[in-house]
């Protein structure tokens, strides 16, 4: 998911695009060794941003200052390898730490440890150049990201505690010490930027507090610069780079920078976040330009199927998010299931759009089994099958709108249940007493499930929910009838169709 993207905050939510077919005058694309150990010496002199050149030039293709390029002969393409990651961890014996790759916000299981004496060993990994997640016991909430490259053959990491998103240290991993260091500067600077932000709302001093959020943000570039320099030769080199495009004013040039035969692009989210900024700029918030830019997109990345589907699914992922369900559609048509433009992609590109496809209207969702908060299990398809009508509410304790919404759906639930009409709250709550709370508070009489994992929770997951509260209206054969805003139009729905 991009959070916000295209521009729009990713509240609860803003979610409407509508496909005005003449309007789309755009024209498809045809489809027709080792190397030494990085050095982690500090540079003695780092040239500083120019910050009379901070805004850039919409008329020319001139070079952004804020771009430097941090790819060489030694960190270069993509490169797979032997790696021996092993380290320590303050976790009882017995408990697991998982191994995971990423592919920018999806991640497949790689390899599992368990943990003796406070140590965790995976020894001689087949790995590529990207970022991996580590998960200790399988909780969603303890985990942490960390490079694997081969040409660092041995990596070590020492935590201070259980917490694996808590401290720790990387000795012998300049790979790993220099994104520790990053992403503090990193954290440090958003805070920063969000505190000045809050003041700009009717205030007196807007121009000046604007030019300090320009100037922390010229920080951070000159942090991404330095650290480039210091850490020259290495994969966190390259991946700074791609922070900032080449090109940010020529639309046709806003990919030059990224070569789409490094497949190491792939386990970053630099693709995502290069195709949010381009859609910011350039789309105008409208359908044509939205189009005009998939298929720059897509031509750039052409050349390598690879990192080709790992734009598309960018794509569809972010436009889905954002509600704009017919230009996901016009990317399922022409690039994915399209006989000649798709004939190079895999199956697993078409098995993530199927996911998008299945949760449009008239289509099947994910089945759920999870279990109830009054006992025993609520299975989606055969509670929808004893129904006339289903929703499937996904909410959180925390939600405002959330508390907004309720109040309605409780009422109208009363009202229909005995005329066929089911609920099932699904929660995205952590906590079984802040979930538990609402429920006997408000005095939620329909079904209610957890998984208790946040974001993370494999239904959440399943059905891409981004924002709070997010509806599903489903039918007795399990179809999608309806993917209501608010439960006044469930309503309505009822009105019309339960007599």
């Amino acid at each position: 998911m991009w959070l916000p993207l295209f521009g729009i905050e990713n509240t609860s939510n803003m979610k409407t695009m509508t496909w005005i077919a003449s309007t789309l005058l755009i024209v498809l694309s045809a489809c027709n060794d080792s190397a030494p150990a990085p050095t982690t010496s500090k540079v003695s002199q780092t040239k500083t941003v120019d910050k009379e050149n901070l805004s850039d030039n919409n008329q020319t293709d001139k070079v952004s200052p804020r771009y430097k390029n941090g790819t060489n002969d030694q960190n270069k393409g993509d490169k797979t390898g032997s790696v021996t990651l092993h380290g320590n961890v303050k976790a009882a014996d017995g408990s697991v730490i998982h191994l995971y790759v990423t592919e920018a916000r999806n991640k497949a299981l790689l390899d599992s440890a368990e943990i003796k004496g406070g140590l965790f060993s995976f020894p001689n990994l087949e790995v590529s150049r990207g970022f991996y997640e580590l998960v200790l016991n399988g909780k969603a909430n303890n985990k942490t990201q960390i490079i694997l490259n081969p040409d660092e053959s041995d990596v070590y990491i020492d935590f201070k505690s259980s917490r694996l998103n808590g401290t720790k240290l990387t000795p012998g991993s300049a790979e790993n010490t220099a994104w520790l260091e990053y992403i503090k500067l990193e954290n440090i600077n958003k805070n920063e930027i969000k505190n000045l932000r809050k003041g700009l709302k009717d205030s007196p001093f807007r121009s000046r507090i604007e030019e300090q959020i320009k100037g922390k943000e010229l920080e951070l570039v000159q942090s991404q610069h330095n650290l480039i320099d210091q850490y020259s030769g290495t994969y966190v080199a390259k991946v700074l780079s791609w922070k900032n495009p080449k090109y940010p004013s020529t639309q046709g040039r806003y990919f030059e920078d990224m070569d789409p035969l490094d497949n190491s692009l792939i386990h970053t989210l630099a693709i995502s976040d290069r195709i949010q900024g381009m859609m910011v700029k350039f789309s105008k918030g409208e359908e044509s330009g939205f189009l005009a830019c998939i298929d720059i997109i897509k031509a750039h990345f052409e050349p390598n199927p690879k990192t080709l589907e790992s734009a598309l699914y960018a794509m569809l992922d972010g436009f889905y998010n954002t509600g704009k369900e017919d230009i996901c559609q016009y990317i399922l048509d022409n690039y994915i299931f399209d006989e000649d433009c798709g004939a190079d992609l895999s199956d697993v590109i078409r098995q993530r759009a199927q996911g998008i496809i299945n949760l449009q209207v008239g289509k099947t969702p994910p089945n759920f089994v999870i279990e109830s908060y009054t006992g025993g299990n609520v299975n989606l398809m055969e509670t929808a099958s004893e129904n006339k009508y289903t929703l499937v509410m996904f909410w959180a304790s925390w939600c405002h709108k959330c508390e907004q919404e309720i109040p309605v759906l409780i009422p109208l639930y009363a009202k229909y249940h005995s005329k066929g009409f089911e609920t099932i709250g699904v929660s995205i709550d952590q906590a079984r007493k802040s979930w538990s709370d609402i429920i006997e508070s408000r005095g939620m009489q329909y079904l209610n499930v957890s998984q208790l994992q946040g974001w993370d929770s494999p239904v959440v997951k399943d059905y891409k929910i981004t924002a709070t509260p997010t509806y599903f209206l489903i039918d007795s054969k399990g179809e999608i009838v309806l993917k209501p805003k608010r439960i006044y139009e469930v309503d309505a729905f009822l009105t019309r169709n339960l007599k």
